[in-house]
């Protein structure tokens, strides 16, 4: 029932678009602050986040593959990351905000606030999780009042007119 109210409810719409808008504020300006400052370096926190991993009650490390993956992947490659991670806030935060491939892009962020918390970091994720779940279970509807109204039907009309393509051709 509430999954329905969510996905097809005009009011669920406007309240989706100000939790959209919320998120999409914050990822931007996070984002935009990175970019804009010029020095953005994860380096540190990449450090810090392998020289102190999350630790369950017994004091073994929880999420041993994230560490090796900072380790072995993220440090090495930082310079990717340091541009990866302000363009991908940015671009989060101007879809949310425009409401433009709206679940694309809560899904990113998602990913992006799972690999803070795997790293140790809790801060606003938690928040920023749930609320992402309520848009991205939304689905259409959270960028209903927003450009999703345009763009979603026009992707999925492409989406069929290549599948009928690919089909046509696996037919002959």
């Amino acid at each position: 029932m509430f999954n329905k109210f969510l996905r097809e409810n005009k009011v669920a719409a406007v309240i989706l678009t100000v939790l959209r808008l919320y998120l999409g504020y914050s990822w931007i300006t996070a984002g935009i602050g990175k970019l804009s400052s010029g020095g953005f370096d994860a380096s540190g926190f990449l450090k810090g986040a392998i020289a102190n991993p999350v630790k369950g009650p017994d004091g073994a490390v929880v999420f041993g593959w994230y560490v090796d993956f900072l380790k072995h992947i993220a440090l090495p490659n930082v310079d990717i990351f340091n541009m990866i991670v302000p363009v991908g806030e940015s671009l989060i935060g101007l879809g949310l905000i425009l409401g433009c491939l709206t679940t694309t892009a809560m899904f990113f962020g998602l990913m992006m606030n799972f690999s803070f918390f795997l790293a140790g970091t809790v801060s606003h994720n938690p928040r920023d999780i749930f609320l992402g779940f309520i848009i991205l279970t939304a689905g259409y509807n959270a960028g209903r009042i927003g450009l999703d109204r345009w763009v979603v039907p026009f992707v999925r009309k492409m989406g069929n007119k290549n599948a009928g393509a690919e089909k046509s051709k696996a037919m002959v």
